[in-house]
């Protein structure tokens, strides 16, 4: 069953030029919806719905927090998950 999860995250200037979007929709059974995002060269925010299976979802959030991204469920500001 599908399930759709609403997350945000920031990252370091380190990781501004690296394909992340590319990598989700590549590696992992996902859809991603943008729903926000703010990026320079300093680095960047992005407010996320991911829909797919849950332990496909569970591999993308270890996927972002090993390259140092931690990832918070809502869409920030606040926001609380959608169940």
């Amino acid at each position: 069953m599908k399930t759709k999860k609403k997350i945000h995250f920031e990252f370091a200037k380190e990781l501004v030029k690296q394909p992340l979007l590319y990598h989700l929709n590549r590696q992992f059974d996902v859809v991603v919806n943008i729903r926000g995002a703010s990026v320079t060269d300093e680095g960047g925010f992005l407010a996320l719905e991911l829909e797919g299976e849950e332990p496909e979802l569970a591999r993308v959030f270890a996927y972002l927090e090993e390259r140092g991204i931690k990832v918070v469920e809502g869409l920030g500001g606040g926001a609380q998950e959608e169940k």
